[in-house]
């Protein structure tokens, strides 16, 4: 078994957030997908309800954005010898009173990531979706809200950290099409350069 093996079960057996003070409200199902071949990284949220149930990352609605941004299909999508997908947490936080998703938890970035990280070194992209991915991965470089931080997207792309290039993005939920359509710029000149990284780096 290798190293990376070796970690992956390691995050499937963890049961941190279950043993916390305030406790996970379900059983753990940490969704990650670890590879030593992908050279880019999604570096999501959390899952998703849905997520939690099926086991597969981005098995829902966003998913299905998050594909038509990259142009990809699911099979490549699914592919581990293409994407690594390292959410910042790794089970489904969980609901709020109003309904909505808990922001993700915190014990995974504090436990797994670095680890996770140093035992890809061959990832040549991040491609950070959501305010909590963006400020885990860009730290004081983000530029504050997620609009702002995406909007700089350039010298995030353009200025590799450690030989790894990063592009921002806006979380795909449906609930991001009124963002889409007051920030026609995103589709205009951030996808593009997207979609040319994806044929590089993965087809």
């Amino acid at each position: 078994m290798t190293e990376l093996q070796q970690l992956h079960q390691r995050i499937r057996a963890c049961r941190i957030c279950a043993e916390a003070e305030k406790p996970l409200p379900h059983e753990p199902n940490p969704v990650v997908v670890l590879s030593g071949t992908a050279r880019v990284a999604i570096c999501g949220q959390a899952p998703g309800n849905l997520v939690n149930q099926t086991g597969i990352p981005f098995n829902d609605p966003s998913g299905d954005r998050l594909r038509e941004w990259l142009d990809v299909s699911r099979d490549e999508f699914y592919d581990p010898a293409r994407f690594a997908i390292v959410p910042m947490g790794f089970c489904f936080p969980g609901l709020d009173r109003h309904g909505g998703d808990l922001p993700p938890r915190k014990e995974c970035g504090r436990t797994w990531h670095e680890q996770i990280f140093r035992a890809m070194p061959q990832i040549e992209l991040k491609l950070l979706i959501g305010g909590y991915a963006q400020k885990w991965h860009l730290g004081k470089m983000a530029a504050g809200s997620v609009t702002e931080t995406v909007r700089n997207w350039r010298s995030y792309h353009d200025e590799p950290q450690d030989g790894v290039r990063t592009l921002p993005l806006p979380h795909p939920s449906w609930r991001n099409t009124g963002w889409l359509k007051k920030n026609p710029w995103f589709g205009e000149e951030l996808l593009p350069v997207l979609r040319d990284e994806i044929r590089r780096l993965v087809k």
